[in-house]
């Protein structure tokens, strides 16, 4: 008998043979209103098989790529520079290895895991953030490792205009002022991003992706819903340009299962990850 293993669909190729690893980073320890992603990973999994391998956008399928799903890390809860940590360790690992590593969350937070391994081989990364909060906070109830401060702490590690914002509508006055001078942040919707995609081509490109950019209406299962978002057509015509840059990793995040009943926002989740899957291999045959 074969053995049932847990999986993305289409995304069962052997470690060794793969150009992309896909791993989940379950960890929600410093969600600040509602908890769940933690979640996410093992939704995504299951409802993933309710889509097709096959895109239509794209005139892809997976089953044509080389994608292996390694399954979710073990992640400690109260300790968050270990998460931090061993997400780090996983995605060093997986670049070592000469593949694209792929991260499903869990908060935001985990990105700045990964950023920083990728960052000590890339130091002239950049940073594209789709998200509909700023993150730029220094610290959240005196902490300086939270999901509202991650892009603060990228930021930290990646240096001035490294960092660009899409979508963002929500954060407090001195965050938006930060942005002024240190990142370059583009509120409410996507305007600039194909101005962005020529300015990094060539460039060594990390692509973050909180699926609260999209609007509450399409996406409801989120721990921080924000009202006035962007649509999936517009999420995906952007995932669609990732084509045209050199993304050395990616991670998508804040899904939170529990609060959809429907299963829309999972489904909308496993859509968009083929999408990405699939856009991001053509760039890795091209770079």
């Amino acid at each position: 008998m074969n053995k049932n293993i847990h999986n993305f669909i289409g995304c069962g190729c052997d470690y060794d043979k793969s150009d992309i690893v896909l791993f989940g980073a379950p960890f929600d320890g410093t969600t600040s209103f509602r908890p769940g992603t933690r979640f996410a990973p093992s939704a995504i999994r299951n409802d993933s098989f309710g889509i097709e391998t096959y895109s239509p956008y794209q005139d892809l399928d997976l089953s044509e790529i080389n994608v292996c799903d390694i399954g979710d890390l073990e992640l400690p809860y109260g300790n968050t520079e270990k998460v931090l940590n061993i997400i780090g360790n996983t995605t060093n690992e997986i670049l070592n290895a000469g593949k694209t590593p792929v991260m499903i969350g869990g908060e935001h937070l985990i990105t700045l895991g990964s950023v920083r391994a990728v960052i000590n081989k890339y130091p002239n990364l950049h940073i594209i953030h789709f998200d509909a909060h700023t993150d730029l906070r220094d610290e959240y109830l005196g902490e300086k490792l939270s999901h509202s401060t991650v892009m603060r702490r990228v930021w930290e590690i990646s240096g001035d205009g490294k960092i660009y914002q899409f979508g963002i509508r929500s954060g407090e006055k001195h965050e938006f002022e930060f942005a002024e001078n240190h990142t370059v942040m583009h509120k409410f919707n996507l305007d600039g991003f194909e101005e962005a995609v020529k300015k990094l081509s060539g460039k060594p490109v990390y692509f973050s992706l909180d699926l609260d950019i999209l609007d509450p209406s399409i996406f409801s299962g989120t721990g921080t819903p924000e009202a006035g978002g962007i649509s999936f057509l517009e999420l995906l015509d952007a995932v669609l340009q990732l084509r045209k840059l050199n993304v050395i990793a990616c991670d998508v995040n804040e899904l939170s299962p529990v609060y959809d009943q429907s299963g829309v926002s999972t489904a909308v989740a496993c859509k968009i990850i083929r999408e990405i899957l699939l856009s991001i291999n053509q760039n890795i045959q091209s770079f």
